[in-house]
């Protein structure tokens, strides 16, 4: 079961694809939709723009021909910067608007199911206040994790270190949205995530490789979101005592 458990995590960001293509929720992904866009295409023609003038001013003319081997480092160069600024300002912007896309994914799921909880929204402020405390998690990690680069031996590990982590921060990214919604504490999540590691590890994996693929990274924070809505409907939200709920 647990060799299955990262698979049946990452089939929830499939999930999430599909649902946010469903009539009733199209319109609540609009806005995040935008805001990756305009985002996302601001910092390629930002990118692009400066790096072919610094190449110019960089190589003398009978050196043009390396043009063609910089310009595949820079391709990567964007990915790796995707991740790491484009994901977390999208998210800090978009905050808002994927609590509410997480709380009509969440009724859209229930329809038809016992009553429960009700799923609540944050408020501007509580989603902000929440993407301040991921960043502040990012970066507590981020150190000695960049540490190891430095130290031989570990650097060989280092890699595959910041790999995991940064699908750990996708799942606590993602799934803060459904569970911040009934006033899970952030750290109350990372418990309760901590649970299903293996399976919540298969559905950041999944989604940190959505992320490096242009054009499908533009619809990865949404399919994320109604994702992770899922995966919080169908194994923590049952075991959480109801009274906690908001």
């Amino acid at each position: 079961m647990t060799l299955l458990a990262p698979f049946k995590g990452a089939a929830y960001l499939w999930r999430g694809f599909k649902l946010i293509g469903r009539a009733g929720l199209r319109r609540y992904v609009a806005v995040p939709l935008a805001i990756n866009i305009t985002l996302f295409g601001a910092l390629i023609w930002y990118g692009a723009d400066k790096f072919d003038a610094f190449i110019n001013q960089l190589l003398p003319s009978w050196l043009e021909w390396l043009h063609w081997l910089l310009w595949p480092l820079f391709a990567i160069t964007v990915l790796i910067a995707s991740f790491y600024t484009f994901t977390i300002v999208a998210n800090f912007i978009a905050a808002p608007f994927n609590g509410l896309l997480a709380t009509q994914v969440e009724r859209h799921l229930m329809t038809g199911r016992p009553p429960g909880a009700p799923p609540g929204q944050f408020s501007i402020l509580e989603s902000l206040g929440h993407e301040v405390k991921k960043l502040l998690f990012l970066l507590g990690w981020a150190v000695p994790l960049g540490v190891m680069f430095l130290i031989p031996g570990l650097n060989l590990l280092a890699p595959f270190a910041w790999l995991v982590f940064s699908a750990w921060m996708l799942v606590l990214e993602y799934c803060d949205y459904p569970m911040g919604n009934h006033g899970i504490a952030f750290h109350e999540q990372r418990r309760l995530l901590r649970g299903k590691a293996f399976m919540n590890l298969g559905f950041g994996a999944a989604t940190l490789v959505a992320t490096s693929i242009p054009v499908v990274n533009l619809f990865t924070i949404p399919a994320a979101v109604a994702g992770a809505t899922a995966l919080w409907l169908e194994h923590y939200a049952g075991d959480v005592p109801s009274e906690r709920l908001q």
